[in-house]
């Protein structure tokens, strides 16, 4: 009878437990928007996020950043 008693009480404390677990949830938001997420995914927020006066870079591997204007450097010679 001793153990039938333990299994009884370690269910009824992890019950408990789950309740106050789903109620500290509920409370603290988690399911207030369940919809939003998959439309917000579909916003368009790459254009807020960039500069109209600076050309985007480009990082190359080895870590030094690359300009993609179409200007070629100041000091740049044509060869003839």
């Amino acid at each position: 009878m001793g153990s039938l008693t333990f299994l009884i009480v370690i269910s009824l404390t992890l019950g408990i437990g789950a309740w106050l677990f789903f109620v500290w949830s509920v409370k603290s938001g988690q399911y207030d928007d369940v919809e939003g997420p998959k439309h917000r995914m579909l916003d368009d927020d790459d254009l807020s996020n960039t500069s109209a006066s600076a050309p985007p870079a480009d990082v190359s591997p080895g870590g030094a950043t690359e300009n993609r204007s179409s200007k070629p450097p100041a000091d740049h010679t044509p060869e003839t």
